[in-house]
């Protein structure tokens, strides 16, 4: 029991005094950043996967 005190203790004392927390403008600034690269990146699958399906018609089209 004194091993699960000591650990929540010092969990306690490390998110509280050791922890660099964002600021709510960092914090923003990242999501931003977030949010703009998942776009990104979800256009880039689209993209591909929009090629591909074609690629793929014009594939079985030829030669089925």
């Amino acid at each position: 029991m004194k091993k699960i005190r000591a650990y929540i203790r010092e969990s306690y004392d490390e998110l509280v005094h050791k922890v660099s927390w964002p600021t709510w403008s960092e914090l923003q600034n990242s999501a931003v950043v977030v949010s703009i690269a998942s776009l990104i990146i979800a256009v880039v699958v689209y993209l591909m996967d929009v090629s591909f399906s074609s690629i793929l018609k014009q594939f079985y089209r030829l030669f089925l």
